[in-house]
């Protein structure tokens, strides 16, 4: 009897060491699937970081960077209609032959559409634009941007934040 107390007794703390260790098998396999997803979304976020870039990063003209900050500023309050999109025309061809002109405009309008907020644009812009232009240039930007604000169906307001921005990321002194 008492051997078979013993057996029992054997058999009863190996089942509850079994128990003990699958239920930490399981806690690990949960741990590691909370970090196998949060690592996937921390490589999610960076590849979705680089595609809303990716628009930005394949410009390599300054007509077009300067059609594209445009627009994204002024798209920020809502889409590019067809009167606003003629003042962006009327502004850029001032600076560029007609193809020129409609080559920028189109991709400045599907890059603004592709990306939602103008401080990237501006962040990632301005510096290849302060780069390429000198500080005529970059004053008549600032003018362009204004002047497609003010035309249109209706007047832009654009925030304060955005121009002291522009002006910052182009090379000017803020205050």
């Amino acid at each position: 009897m008492p051997f078979l107390i013993a057996v029992l007794g054997v058999l009863g703390a190996a089942a509850l060491w079994w128990y003990r260790m699958k239920a930490m098998n399981d806690a690990a396999r949960e741990v590691a699937d909370v970090v196998g997803r949060v690592q996937g979304n921390i490589r999610r976020k960076k590849l979705r970081k680089q595609a809303a870039l990716s628009p930005l990063t394949a410009i390599d003209d300054p007509v077009v960077a300067a059609a594209t900050l445009i627009a994204s500023i002024v798209s920020e309050n809502g889409p590019i209609l067809p009167q606003r999109e003629a003042v962006i025309r009327s502004v850029i061809s001032e600076i560029a032959n007609k193809k020129k002109t409609d080559e920028a405009v189109i991709y400045a309008k599907w890059a603004a559409s592709q990306i939602d907020d103008a401080t990237v644009v501006i962040d990632k812009l301005a510096p290849f634009l302060r780069e390429r232009l000198d500080v005529a240039e970059r004053n008549d930007l600032l003018q362009m941007v204004n002047r497609v604000a003010q035309g249109g169906e209706q007047r832009l307001q654009i925030s304060d934040q955005r121009i002291l921005r522009l002006r910052q990321k182009l090379g000017f002194e803020v205050n």
